[in-house]
């Protein structure tokens, strides 16, 4: 996409970290919040959408992100980094602990307008993302899926074969696919429609 059509974050800024809902922004701003297994590239997806290099952490040991994060984006909306799931070397009691904070906030938060899920695109669709996703999908909430990594594919078949093996993997309990997009914090690729995504549904919103 030409630079001229980039979306540009004026002012994003980082609010806090929280680990209840009734500790987090109650203003009526939209928030969107994203979620994936660790080491599925979260931290590297929100530094592209965001356009800062070290607004989220990244780290090669997964599983850093252990509360709610919120950062404020051009005083219009929120953008909520939550903790990722299936971190094996943590305590089963730790990892419990994060998966009852991420399933209540995505159940119970007042101004989430959506969530995305993200899933690496370079591995076979993994059976505790298939079970997120079809738990979002019985409680009727809202929420996109990112495929991550998506430049690692050399050869644009491999890619699409790997994405349709996902997507297969999730018509075996759905009728119909969420919003979908293909994600690339290397090269960019799907930072502009993601974004518009959010800005649209942004219009559906009064922001007080």
């Amino acid at each position: 996409m030409a630079d001229s059509a980039k979306h540009i974050l004026n002012q994003v800024e980082f609010v806090g970290s929280f680990d209840k809902i009734e500790d987090c922004p109650s203003d009526e701003v939209p928030c969107y919040a994203f979620v994936g297994r660790s080491n599925v590239g979260k931290s590297s997806l929100i530094n592209l959408l965001t356009d800062r290099k070290k607004l989220a952490r990244i780290s090669k040991q997964p599983g850093k992100t252990q509360m709610i994060n919120f950062f404020h984006v051009d005083n219009a909306w929120y953008l909520v980094d939550l903790p990722g799931y299936g971190y094996a070397k943590e305590s089963k009691k730790l990892r419990a602990k994060w998966d009852k904070m991420v399933r209540s906030y995505l159940a119970e938060a007042p101004n989430l307008m959506t969530s995305f899920v993200l899933v690496d695109s370079n591995v076979p669709p993994q059976e505790y993302d298939l079970s997120f996703i079809n738990w979002l999908g019985e409680n009727d909430l809202s929420f996109g899926l990112i495929y991550t990594k998506v430049d690692r594919h050399r050869k644009e078949q491999i890619r699409k074969n790997k994405i349709e093996a996902i997507q297969q993997s999730i018509l075996e309990s759905w009728s119909e696919l969420p919003p979908q997009f293909a994600v690339s914090a290397v090269s960019g690729e799907g930072r502009e429609q993601l974004l518009a995504y959010i800005a649209q549904l942004n219009t559906l919103v009064k922001v007080h």
